[in-house]
Parts: C-alpha cells; structure tokens; sequence
C-alpha cells in the first residue's frame, strides 16, 4: 500500500479567528473552505466545533476530528479499502476519498494525494573541505527571507492502546518501524515515504487521547531558526525548542497553539530505505535530543539587549 503521509488534518475548533491568525503567522496560506495549505497542498482545515459536517470528536478534550492520509494511485487505494473493509465500516465518499476509524477511534480517511510536488533550493552551507555550497557574495543570512512552511512532515498521536494501533498501522496499513521508545512507541513511515517518521505514536492513558502535535519541514535549520524566531516575537508561546532530535536527527522548535495541540517546526530529517535496522531505547531527556537550545532577547557585547 504505497501510503505517502498525512496530507490534510481537520479540526473543529473554538475560536476560529485566533486559530487563523496563529496559522498564517505560522506560515500557512489560507485558502478557501477554511483551508490552510503548506507549500506544496498539504494542510490543516479548521471548522466552528459545532460545525454539523465535522466527523464526530474524541471522548477527550481534543480539537482534532479527522486525519487524511494520502496514497500514491487507485491501486493502493482500493488495496486499503479491501483490507479495512475486513473487520470496519469503511464509506467511499463521492469523491473516492474512504473514511473510517482505527482501533483506538481516530477518525481517518485515505485519499489519491492532492499534494503538488515542490522544486525548491535547499539551505545551502559553505564548508572546509567542501565544494562551496554558496556562490561568492552570496549571502547566508537574510532575515528579511521568507520562511514558508514546505509540507505537512508527521504527527504524534497519544493513545490509549498503543498495541492495537501498532498493529493496525504496520500490519494492516504497510507502515514501518524505523525505531522505537521502549514501552512508548514507534517510529513509523510509509511505504511511499522515506522520512524517518510521519507517524510517531505515544501511549498514555484513555483521557489524554488526542493529537500530541503535528509538524511541517521547513527548508533548513537556518529557515526554522528564522520562522520560530518570528513567531516568539509575535508573542506566541514557545513550548520546545530550538533543538536537535536524535531518532530522526530533525531539527525542530515546537509552539503551543490555540488548536489544543502543538505546532512544529522541523528541518533536515532523516531518510530511510528497507535496508535500515531500527534502533530502540528508553524514553528520556537524553535520547529525545541531541541537544537544545533557550531563545533568548538578542544581545551585543557592548550594549543592552536589543528588543527586535
């Protein structure tokens, strides 16, 4: 089942006008239908809570309503219609789109993705030793650049049977292990995927049920540094970051979000083919990182900290 990523989550939310205002300073373009697209297509729709068209809520305090999964062509889509059709009501909306539920009562959907592919510069870096990756007078710091979110990169689930859902994801879904927490959860990529993860998953008790937070590749460390920088100046609250993950070795700044769950920013994530042994350890400070930084007001030997 050649299954990309997630390609569109939908939220029903409380107060849509401060969620739309979060999400274009996080970077994202509001489109219509309450759409708010990464670069490349992908995105987060928001929805007054009450909103009638909405899929049914979690028995929790979760703001998510549906995650919509996209697959690389018909085969692959009618492959995952005939194997969840075995033991669950799956539904074929009129647009082909499938929707259903997973054991722990996700609402998900599957779809032909609608993401556009992206030819885009990487962060380019100049090296000792290297080929330079910037021509002379090319200049590496511009914090006049724009700093857009490129596509939706993964999410972090809390769930409250974390066996189930393993087992409904890889051996049902094609999804596999690159590594694990112990007595936490997996890593998870897609078979049409080879990012480190698009799917990490965290076992917690069945009131916390939710989405832990969701994540969009940014073009480089640089670009993330400068979008987060941003969004503290603006006054939104930092929750975790700047840093650098070890499983993954993404770099990442996560913020807290009127959504009821965390937005991050991450850049320069691990790839991996079928080739790769996945890794496990304990969780901890030690493992989740490899190191993390503390944003602090700009200063200058000399003078007092400047404000900008």
């Amino acid at each position: 089942m050649r299954i990309i990523g997630p390609d569109e989550l939908v939220f029903g939310v409380d107060d849509p006008a401060a969620c739309h205002e979060f999400l274009t300073d996080f970077g994202l373009a509001a489109g219509d239908g309450g759409r708010y697209e990464a670069l490349d297509g992908t995105c987060v729709t928001i929805r007054e809570r009450g909103d009638t068209s909405l899929p049914p809520p979690l028995r929790t305090a979760s703001l998510l309503r549906q995650t919509i999964w996209g697959v690389e062509d018909q085969a692959s889509l009618d492959a995952i219609e005939a194997e969840l059709s075995k033991d669950r009501d799956v539904t074929r909306l009129a647009d082909g789109t499938l929707t259903c539920q997973d054991p722990c009562g996700f609402e998900i959907a599957f779809r032909i993705t609608r993401r556009r592919k992206l030819d885009l510069p990487a962060e380019m870096i100049n090296s000792p030793g290297a080929r330079p990756g910037r021509a002379p007078n090319v200049i590496g710091a511009n914090e006049d650049a724009e700093a857009r979110p490129r596509t939706l990169s993964h999410i972090v689930y809390f769930t409250p049977d974390m066996e189930a859902m393993s087992r409904f994801y890889i051996e049902r879904l094609g999804f596999v292990v690159t590594d694990r927490f112990t007595n936490t959860g997996p890593f998870l990529r897609p078979r049409a995927n080879l990012d480190h993860h698009v799917l990490f998953m965290i076992q917690t008790p069945e009131y916390m049920q939710g989405l832990e937070h969701l994540a969009f590749h940014m073009q480089g460390p640089t670009e993330l540094m400068l979008a987060g920088s941003r969004m503290v100046r603006k006054g939104y609250e930092s929750f975790w970051g700047p840093g650098r993950h070890k499983f993954g070795s993404n770099w990442f700044w996560y913020f807290n979000s009127p959504l009821a769950t965390h937005f991050e920013y991450d850049a320069d994530m691990d790839l991996h083919d079928d080739t790769w042994t996945a890794r496990e350890t304990a969780m901890n400070a030690e493992a989740s990182q490899m190191f993390l930084f503390e944003n602090v007001e700009k200063w200058s030997p000399g003078g007092p900290p400047s404000k900008g």
